[in-house]
């Protein structure tokens, strides 16, 4: 069956003088030939909508009725207020029939935070009013400031051209360690009868003063003392590389090393006009060669020309004269006139060198000294110098202030190493604390180090003299799996003690 419905509406239309006139439109709707009949929403309407907002809060001016002027006519008047009463009508039957629908109902506090979006921020309730914020994260460290780097003052220029440090590598070749050790390379891969300046021609415009000093020591470790001699030769023809200390002490220093360098006929005029820096080179190359009369000779000199001396060279001079008990008067002459130096500057290595030749010929007083000096300079002792002093105070018998020591390596968390845990457990053996020996040769094995035979005989000694048989056997059947075998007086020693028992 088919419908048809048809409806008529009236809309008010303003003509051009101002009045209301009626236009009427036509709407004609035809329905498909079907008995059941599906009415699709729009889209804003398939879903409910919520009930309007209050009309306290922002009203649209558009939607307002218009007011009647005195020129209208009442019938036009009353035309316009019978639509609009029939539309607010209508909207109204809509909203509550949505709201019956829905069973929707806005709350006071619902209404005030969406009315307070036109407003402004939405009230907060009121919380912990004495509530403790957590501090920022820390701002990490800036390695530049903000804006543009300033510009590097004092920058070490060998020509106008170098600037900065962010120079061509070819103008920084001069001091490279690995081209340079590459031109010692070329030129010991040269044939007998062939000239270094084949070599240094080739890169002279890439050298600076002091370049080839390293060139010269590499030549020197290589063994080759001449070719390290025809460097330095062939330098002082260059007015741009020479003169210059670094090259002279690095030449002399090897020929002295390899016993190519003899001292001058008048040594007295030699140390007394000669440079500091030079005699100091002589000094260490006849040291590291071994020649150590030279080197005695040298400093006797200078000593009388009044010549002072690094005390570094005073240390390895005294290292090396020290390894030969023939030499302890020598050895304690070079400990007096180190002793009254006010300038003394010695390195960590030196000190303890130093330290371990004193406690070799009993100058235990000169090890307390070196030690609190360097302790007194504001450096923290190593390992290494720990263990001499504990070593010096054990050898002169004093062992409660040896063990004071230990307390003082304890407290600043000092990782022990081998000859320390050697020296240590010595220190409770001659206390006669078995229970501190034991606890130490235990660290010992759980620190990873393998016990020495002089370790395990003075426990199997300890054990002994305790009367503590079973940690005696225990001991000994551990230093042969570990490869060691007893030597006869401890052997004897053992057999006595199991004839007593059994």
């Amino acid at each position: 069956m088919d419908c048809m419905f048809s409806s008529i509406h009236a809309y008010p239309l303003m003509n051009l003088k101002g009045k209301l006139q009626k236009r009427i439109c036509v709407t004609t709707l035809a329905h498909p030939n079907t008995i059941i009949c599906y009415r699709k929403l729009p889209k804003n309407r398939r879903y409910p909508r919520r009930t309007k907002l209050p009309p306290d809060f922002g009203v649209n001016l558009f939607l307002q009725k218009p007011t009647t002027t005195g020129t209208d006519t009442p019938a036009d008047a009353e035309q316009i207020n019978s639509i609009y009463d029939y539309n607010d009508s209508s909207e109204e039957e809509e909203e509550e029939g949505d709201n019956v629908n829905t069973g929707l109902v806005w709350e006071p506090n619902e209404i005030e935070a969406i009315s307070s979006l036109f407003q402004g921020r939405i009230p907060q309730k009121p919380g912990k009013l004495g509530r403790e914020r957590p501090l920022p994260l820390p701002i990490p460290h800036k390695l530049r400031p903000l804006g543009f780097p300033t510009p590097k003052k004092h920058v070490k220029s060998a020509s106008p051209g170098v600037a900065s440090s962010r120079a061509s590598v070819s103008k920084q070749l001069y001091k490279n360690p690995s081209f340079l050790i590459g031109l010692a390379r070329e030129i010991k891969d040269l044939a007998a009868d062939g000239d270094v300046s084949s070599v240094l021609n080739k890169w002279a415009p890439f050298l600076r003063k002091g370049s080839l000093s390293m060139t010269i020591r590499e030549l020197g470790h290589m063994g080759l003392p001449q070719r390290a001699l025809q460097t330095f030769c062939w330098a002082q023809k260059l007015p741009r590389l020479y003169p210059d200390d670094r090259i002279l002490t690095s030449t002399v220093e090897v020929l002295a090393r390899t016993h190519e360098l003899k001292l001058p006929a008048n040594l007295e005029k030699f140390t007394s006009s000669a440079n500091r820096s030079l005699i100091e080179a002589m000094m260490k190359g006849f040291i590291k060669g071994g020649s150590l009369n030279l080197a005695w000779e040298l400093l006797s000199v200078a000593k009388q020309s009044k010549r002072m001396l690094d005390p570094s060279i005073y240390a390895k001079l005294i290292l090396e004269l020290g390894k030969n008990p023939d030499n302890h008067m020598l050895v304690v002459d070079l400990l007096d006139d180190l002793g009254e130096r006010d300038d003394l500057n010695l390195t960590q290595q030196d000190c303890t060198a130093i330290m371990k030749v004193c406690i070799r010929h009993g100058k235990f007083k000169m090890v307390e000294s070196l030690f609190n000096w360097f302790k007194q300079s504001g450096r923290e002792p190593s390992v290494v110098m720990y263990t001499t002093l504990l070593h010096s105070r054990y050898s002169e018998k004093k062992y409660r202030e040896a063990l004071a020591v230990v307390w003082e390596m304890e407290a600043r968390e000092c990782l022990l190493d081998l000859p320390a845990y050697r020296v240590a457990i010595k220190l409770f053996i001659g206390l006669e604390d078995v229970s501190r020996a034991m606890r130490y040769f235990s660290k010992l094995k759980e620190a990873g180090f393998s016990p020495t035979y002089d370790m395990y005989r003075d426990m199997i000694n300890m054990y002994m003299g305790s009367g503590r048989v079973g940690k005696c056997m225990e001991v000994c059947k551990e230093a042969k799996m570990a490869g060691f075998s007893l030597d006869k007086e401890t052997l004897s020693k053992l057999s006595q003690l199991e004839k007593n028992i059994f």
